[in-house]
């Protein structure tokens, strides 16, 4: 069985981002290490991880 994750992060600032992936803890440190320069959480800074629900499919 296979899971997904929907998580909601946040800046600060109080920036918030919502995602889905399969595995949470690499995305959210993709998130933190600003992997992708050009995206929203990078421009944003939104690097907290405030809240998550799993899901099987």
């Amino acid at each position: 069985m296979h899971e997904t994750y929907v998580y909601i992060m946040a800046s600060l600032s109080r920036t918030l981002y919502i995602g889905m992936t399969g595995d949470l803890n690499v995305r959210v440190n993709e998130h933190k290490e600003k992997r992708y320069q050009q995206s929203f959480t990078a421009k944003y800074n939104v690097n907290q991880l405030v809240y998550f629900e799993v899901f099987d499919d």
